[in-house]
C-alpha cells in the first residue's frame, strides 16, 4: 500500500534528512587510500548517536541496523552499507572479505556509502559514491553519470505523472552513456518503513506504475554498471556484485512529491 505522508510527518523527515546529509558529509570527507572500511561503520555509528552535527540532540538511530528484509536469512548487521568497486549495494563494512580479510580502501577504488537514519520513527535513505584518491577516467565518468540520473529521476518525479517517468528519466541517461542499468534492485517508498511501495524501477516507460501524489515519500536510486546490468548475490546473504566483476555507482536521494515537483529532503 502506498502511504501518504502529512505535513507534520514531512517535516520530521524534512529535519531528520538534513542531519542524514551532514552525516554522509562527513563519512566522505574521511574516505581516503588505505583506510580501513570499519572505520567508515564505526564513525556512522557515532554520528548518528550524536544526531548528526554539533547542536543536534543524539536520539536518531540507524535504519538498516538489525534490519531484516523479506527473503533474507538474518539481520542485517551495520549501520551502514558500504560498497567497493564491483559491489554494487549492500556491501557489509564490519565482516571481512570472501579471503577473510578485513577490508581496507585502496588508491583506485570507487565507494557506495548508503546510509538509513530514523528520526523521530519516520525513516530517510540516501547514497553516494565517492573516489578513493585519483581514479580513472572511465570510472569518473560513471560517477558523473549516474548522479546526473538520479537528479534527471528528481526533475521527473511530478503529481499527476506516473512511477514509470521517473524510471524512463533515469533509464534515458544510462542508455545514452552505454551503461548496465540494474533491473534486480529499485528504488521505494520510504518514511514508515525502509522499504514501501511502490517500488521505482531505474527503467520503464512513463505511462507504466503508479501515479504520483502530493505527500508520496520516495528514495530513488540509479545503480550503473560498467559493464553488464546482471548482478549476482554474495553467500552474505547481502552484498550484491555485478556479475562481470567491473565497477558499479549507485547514488540516492528521499524525496517528497509535492504539488509544484520534488523537494530533495537528504541534504
Amino acid at each position: 500500500m502506498i502511504t501518504i505522508k502529512t505535513k507534520e510527518d514531512i517535516a520530521i523527515l524534512r529535519e531528520g534528512g538534513k542531519r542524514h546529509a551532514s552525516i554522509l558529509r562527513e563519512l566522505v570527507n574521511m574516505v581516503r587510500p588505505g583506510m580501513a572500511v570499519i572505520d567508515l561503520e564505526n564513525a556512522a555509528r557515532r554520528l548518528i548517536s550524536e544526531g548528526g552535527g554539533s547542536g543536534f540532540d543524539g536520539n536518531d538511530k540507524a535504519a538498516f541496523l538489525d534490519y531484516q528484509p523479506k527473503g533474507a536469512s538474518r539481520p542485517y548487521p551495520a549501520a551502514l552499507c558500504v560498497s567497493i568497486n564491483d559491489e554494487v549495494v549492500h556491501g557489509i563494512p564490519n565482516e571481512p572479505d570472501k579471503s577473510g580479510n578485513a577490508k581496507f580502501l585502496k588508491e583506485g577504488d570507487i565507494v557506495s556509502m548508503d546510509l538509513g537514519l530514523i528520526h523521530k520513527n519516520l525513516i530517510t535513505d540516501s547514497a553516494v559514491t565517492v573516489p578513493v584518491g585519483r581514479i580513472s577516467d572511465e570510472s569518473s565518468k560513471l560517477l558523473e553519470v549516474t548522479k546526473k540520473a538520479l537528479m534527471a529521476g528528481i526533475k521527473a518525479a511530478k503529481a499527476g505523472k506516473r512511477v514509470g517517468a521517473i524510471s524512463e528519466a533515469i533509464q534515458r541517461v544510462g542508455v545514452a552513456s552505454g551503461y548496465g542499468i540494474v533491473e534486480d534492485l529499485s528504488g521505494h517508498g520510504v518514511g514508515y518503513e525502509v522499504h514501501e511501495d511502490p517500488y521505482i524501477p531505474n527503467y520503464g516507460t512513463a505511462k507504466r506504475g503508479a501515479i504520483l501524489k502530493p505527500g508520496m515519500v520516495l528514495a530513488l536510486e540509479p545503480m550503473f554498471n560498467l559493464g553488464t546490468k546482471k548482478v549476482i548475490l554474495e553467500k552474505d546473504g547481502y552484498t550484491f556484485r555485478t556479475a562481470d566483476g567491473r565497477q558499479s555507482a549507485h547514488f540516492e536521494h528521499t524525496i517528497v512529491i509535492t504539488k509544484s515537483g520534488a523537494e530533495i529532503l537528504t541534504v
